[in-house]
């Protein structure tokens, strides 16, 4: 990875991670658009190392508080969607990939913005969570349905389930990454170099979380996951026009 890139990228590992600390999500949403743009092949295995980490953290710090139940149906849903989010992976051109990520980015806005609640329950879970295995493992962007599923939670245990279930579900898409040979030995080191920043911004998250506007933060992170979305569109679209 070339210098001027790793501190690009480094710089919005930081800062994502500072938004997931803060509002629940944005390790995903924004930094998968950047690593398309400036460095693709550490896609998506890089970021779900990354992801494992950042939900972990999370796990650990509320586990008191986990729907193991809900826990459970979304792990046997993600098992499916792992399966087709690895063949993805596998037979889809660079081109493909890029242009799937951009429209989960976007999808993930929507999911975000909408005012409906379906009730968190096993079957919504299952198929929730299926969604999310095929985009999760494709694209390392599986939160959205997850988060839209869980959200009539109380907000610990939102929190807390949602932080076990993501744990789980990316070790598993990425042992379906492994399996399908898409798990590399460039991934694991892009992962630990970048760890330092990701780190950085959850402790961050630490203050900002006190002294900033929730709202504020939010529409930060989904500006700038629209902004990231529209540049690999257009990124995608230019090489293909390209002759």
């Amino acid at each position: 990875m070339e210098m001027a890139h790793y501190l690009i990228i480094g710089a919005v590992v930081l800062g994502s991670a500072c938004v997931q600390g803060s509002v629940g999500f944005g390790l995903g949403m924004i930094t998968a658009p950047v690593l398309v743009l400036l460095q693709p092949d550490l896609l998506p295995a890089a970021l779900l190392l990354l992801a494992v980490l950042t939900s972990l953290t999370a796990f650990l710090r509320e586990r008191a508080d986990v729907d193991w139940k809900l826990v459970g149906w979304g792990v046997l849903g993600r098992l499916p969607g792992i399966a087709i989010g690895t063949t993805a992976v596998v037979l889809l051109p660079n081109e493909g990939l890029s242009l799937l990520l951009a429209v989960t980015v976007l999808g993930g806005v929507g999911f975000s913005l909408v005012g409906w609640s379906p009730a968190a329950g096993g079957r919504n879970m299952f198929l929730a969570s299926s969604v999310s295995g095929i985009f999760g493992t494709a694209t390392s962007i599986g939160g959205p349905p997850i988060a839209l599923v869980l959200r009539s939670l109380d907000p610990s245990s939102m929190r807390s389930t949602m932080s076990a279930y993501f744990t789980i579900g990316s070790i598993l898409s990425l042992t379906g990454l492994t399996i399908g040979g898409e798990v590399r030995s460039e991934h694991l080191i892009a992962a630990a170099t970048l760890l330092p920043f990701m780190v950085a911004g959850l402790l961050l998250s630490n203050l900002v979380i006190r002294r900033a506007n929730s709202t504020v933060l939010y529409r930060v992170a989904v500006g700038a996951s629209i902004v990231g979305a529209l540049l690999v569109i257009g990124e995608v679209t230019a090489s293909l026009l390209t002759p």
